[in-house]
Parts: C-alpha cells; structure tokens; sequence
C-alpha cells in the first residue's frame, strides 16, 4: 500500500479517490446568514476551489491530441465501458489513482491483444520478464498479459512500485514506458526531478507518452488531477488546497446543489495531510 507521510515538515501528498459507492463532505452545512460571503484563495467574493493547473506549454498540445484522436476516444468511450469500470475497481482496491487508467489507452488503446514492435502485450504493454515478476503466466501457449482483470492487479502493484520508488506521477508515466533508469540517468544530467526540467533528456517517445498520457486524461476527464501533476506541482497545490480551506472552514456555506446526471465533477476527492492535523477530504468542487 502506498504510504503517504509527511517529509521534512512539507506538505506531501494526497490521496484522492473517484468515488465509486460513497460521498464525502468536507465543508460543514451552516446557518446562513444575509450578508454572510465565501472568499476563494485570491480574496474574492466568491466559492472559488483551486483548480489543478495544466503546464502552459501543454495547452496546444492537449488541444490537437483532442482533435486528432476524437473519432477513437469517443468509440472507446462506447465500446469499452466495462474496462473502465473494471479499471476502477482494482486500482482502488489497491490505492493506486483511477485516473491512471488512461495511461492503458496510451499504452495499447485497451486492446488486450496488442503487441509492441519489442514484444509488449496486452492493455498494460507488459514485456515477458516483467509480466513474470508481477505474477502473470507467460508461456508458448498462454499469456496472461491479455488478461485484463490479471494484468490490470499485475499493473496496479507495478505502477504502485514505481511510485515508492520517484514519488511523482509524471515520472511514473515516464518509467512505465522506458523503465527507470532512463528517468533515473535524465534526472542526473538534468539535476532536477521535475519531468518539466528533465525531459529532454529522456528518450523522444518517453516524453511524448507522458504527454500523450496528460492530453488523454484532458480528454476525458475535462481537467487535470494530481496524476497530471509533479511532486513538486503536487506540494505546491495542496497548499493552495490548505490555504483554501483555512479561508473557507469557519465560513457558512451555500447548499450544495444537486449534481446533473451524468456529472462526475463532485466525484474527485483529495486528502490534504499536513503534520499537526488529521487528513481532511476536500471536494474538488
């Protein structure tokens, strides 16, 4: 289980979860009264929760991958619901983000039958020997590599351990595609841990898959998370989220309104942990 502690005093991480078969609140119902107001984080008058910020120079990019591949995202959209649902269900049971499975669309366009030039198969594009160390059979005959309900667990202990080992989503993405020493020699020669500083020094189709992988998430997801995030992006956020709420925990608040069908905005949660007090769930929105 990924273990989320605090570092040398600094805030340090999250743990969201898209809400399957429960709902938090975190912002108590009180007595409004008339002239009662909510300020956001720069002052104004308003219920303004910080919104996940995408790096400027993905803004172009995110807007032609959305162009360029409308036609196949919309039909996985339609023909591979129940992978989503499956997905879901088994990165949350072990605390891995839902939101990484969009990284499967990138790796294979969730088909359990790819194959890579290099020898790479299924959804999560696992080559033989780390298939094996994951625990899936991987034989002449069979291959549990397309098996997407075996190599989905197989996926989430992988992308778990990727996470122990960098501690940032967007190296995590980086790792998955090229392994990590690539990341590991990048974050070297570069001195710097951010996928933002390094990237180019990782090989050309590494940093483009960490891009594709945001641009996807974009795609569907209609905004960023904290798997789109660095570490260092991540800290800087969840102080934001703390500065928030600090402004906005002792403040009356509006009812909140029903969520229209179909609306997964209020689905997105992320914990706030901090040394002196206990994990507080923030609603996105």
């Amino acid at each position: 289980m990924l273990n989320f502690k605090i570092k040398s005093g600094a805030l340090l991480l999250f743990f969201f979860f898209t809400v399957i078969h429960s709902v938090a609140r975190v912002i108590s119902e009180k007595e409004k009264n008339n002239n009662d107001t909510l300020e956001n984080v720069s002052g104004q008058k308003s219920f303004a929760f910080p919104e996940i910020p995408l790096h400027a120079s993905m803004e172009n990019f995110v807007a032609d991958y959305a162009d360029n591949y409308d036609e196949l995202f919309e039909k996985i959209k339609t023909t591979k619901s129940s992978y989503f649902t499956t997905i879901d269900k088994i990165f949350l049971k072990h605390n891995i983000p839902v939101e990484l499975k969009y990284l499967g669309i990138v790796e294979s366009q969730f088909k359990t039958t790819a194959r890579s030039k290099a020898g790479a198969v299924g959804v999560w594009q696992f080559m033989p020997g780390t298939a094996k160390n994951y625990g899936l059979r991987v034989t002449s005959t069979y291959d549990e590599r397309k098996n997407l309900l075996k190599s989905t667990i197989a996926a989430a202990k992988y992308l778990e351990y990727l996470y122990g080992f960098f501690e940032d989503w967007l190296l995590v993405v980086a790792s998955y595609n090229s392994g990590p020493a690539p990341v590991l020699s990048a974050i070297k020669k570069s001195g710097s841990k951010s996928f933002w500083k390094l990237q180019n020094f990782l090989p050309k189709e590494t940093r483009l898959h960490v891009k594709r992988f945001i641009a996807t998430h974009y795609y569907f997801e209609g905004k960023g998370s904290m798997v789109t995030l660095g570490k260092t992006e991540t800290e800087k956020y969840l102080k934001e989220l703390e500065a928030f709420n600090a402004k906005t925990d002792h403040l009356p608040v509006e009812k909140e309104q029903k969520q229209p069908e179909g609306d997964t905005t209020n689905s997105q949660l992320v914990a706030v942990i901090n040394n002196e007090k206990e994990i507080k769930l923030v609603l996105k929105r």
